[in-house]
């Protein structure tokens, strides 16, 4: 069951507390709401002498979505989880928008100067804009939940596939020797190189077959790269022919690319693990195909945030994720830096930006307008966009309500970069 973190009054993290209880804590005024995302409560006196029992924050971080879950190492429980959405693909677009937009201004105007951009070096470890907030939001939400529950060590996905065990599978371990964790990273880099869909019919949503390009039998080995991903009927119809013999050429030249976005995604990982480390907390790394295992052995369903949970070593036997519903937060930013919008001529269409906060209020907080007569009398509760004349716009889930005046709104939750919903729990309470 997702639970609701609780500080004391000197802002000290207690352990979480079911939701049943927070709202007794509500109700007999013990509690006061901290925040909403994620919700927090404030007790009215600090509680020196409470218990409290560190959990583990375990991280599976993505190319655009990552997955976070508090789990109790000693119960198994998942305690929290969210997914959080990054804009990478946003960032990216807008840094090729204002590129374009210098090359045009230089080409009109200073065409004659002196490029600049031949002299600048990067320094070292530098990470693109896009792939850099990644690992900013993911620290960003890992100090948020370090302030509102006990964190005591931390496990993140560090690399997607073991290279080791691609490579050579007669290495040393318990797990190695079995050859069952071996097997997984094959077979997870193969899924993921190949896009989850048959390399010849190219159907998915279907059980796939490891298929060898070269054939065994005709000096084919087991190399990632002489392998693909195809479906049982084109596997058997293929049979000891070259993919090139099937008639597809193409699988030939694919295998032997690299996993361009696995490199990209796997470089911010190592990233993420050594700020993380800065924290001073343990950190557990994983592999995507021990995760992949510790999850198939509990038959737990491919979601972010239950990836997150089976991530490492440290996995209990039986994780207990029956009635949690994870956090859904998307990255949005804080606010528009450019100060007028520009039409397909580069010219500005739009006024300059005025004042970002108004009485009180600014674009993007979480309001609640009580509107007490007229056409517009109803609670409207969503995102309000500010004027400098006090009537303000709300964004609801039922549309637009213009012309609300500032005096009905009171704020929920301030804007701080991220939108929030609920999601829907893996395992619903049993009828």
């Amino acid at each position: 069951m997702s639970r609701v973190f609780v500080v004391d009054a000197s802002r000290r993290p207690l352990m979480p507390c079911t939701p049943a209880r927070a709202r007794i804590l509500l109700k007999q005024g013990k509690a006061a709401l901290l925040r909403r995302f994620p919700l927090t409560l404030i007790l009215q006196e600090a509680r020196p002498e409470a218990v409290v029992e560190p959990l583990r924050l375990k991280i599976d971080p993505g190319s655009q979505t990552s997955g976070l879950a508090l789990v109790h190492d000693g119960s198994g429980e998942v305690v929290w989880a969210a997914e959080l959405t990054h804009r990478s693909e946003a960032i990216h677009d807008a840094i090729l928008r204002r590129a374009a937009a210098r090359r045009s201004r230089r080409s009109r105007k200073t065409r004659y100067r002196e490029p600049r951009f031949r002299n600048r070096r990067r320094r070292t470890g530098w990470l693109a804009p896009s792939l850099c907030s990644r690992v900013v939001q993911i620290l960003t939400w890992v100090t948020r939940l370090r302030r509102s529950c006990p964190i005591g060590a931390l496990s993140q996905e560090l690399v997607r596939f073991d290279q080791q065990a691609l490579q050579n599978r007669e290495i040393a371990g318990a797990q190695y020797q079995r050859g069952t964790l071996a097997g997984m990273e094959v077979r997870e880099y193969v899924l993921w190189k190949w896009g989850h869909h048959c390399a010849y019919c190219q159907r998915e949503g279907i059980p796939f077959e490891l298929d060898h390009i070269l054939p065994k039998s005709r000096g084919g080995s087991d190399r990632v790269s002489n392998l693909a991903l195809s479906c049982h009927d084109c596997n058997q119809a293929k049979a000891d022919r070259t993919a090139r013999e099937f008639g597809h050429p193409e699988v030939e030249a694919e295998a032997k690319a690299p996993l361009r976005d696995a490199a990209a995604v796997n470089s911010t990982r190592w990233r993420l693990y050594q700020e993380l480390r800065v924290t001073r907390l343990p950190v557990e790394g994983g592999t995507g195909g021990r995760t992949k295992w510790n999850r198939s052995q509990q038959h737990l369903p491919k979601t972010h945030w239950l990836d997150a949970a089976a991530v490492g070593a440290s996995t209990p036997e039986h994780l207990r994720v029956r009635q949690v519903y994870p956090l859904l937060i998307e990255a949005k930013g804080w606010q528009r830096r450019q100060m007028c919008l520009m039409n397909a001529a580069g010219f500005p269409r739009t006024r300059a930006k005025e004042q970002s906060r108004v009485k009180g209020f600014k674009t993007g907080d979480l309001v609640r307008a009580v509107v007490p007569t007229g056409k517009k009398a109803g609670v409207h509760v969503g995102r309000v966009a500010v004027r400098t004349s006090g009537s303000f716009n709300i964004t609801t889930l039922r549309g637009t309500i213009q012309g609300i005046n500032f005096r009905h709104c009171t704020i929920l939750h301030h804007k701080d970069g991220y939108t929030y919903a609920k999601g829907g729990a893996a395992f619903p309470p049993a009828p």
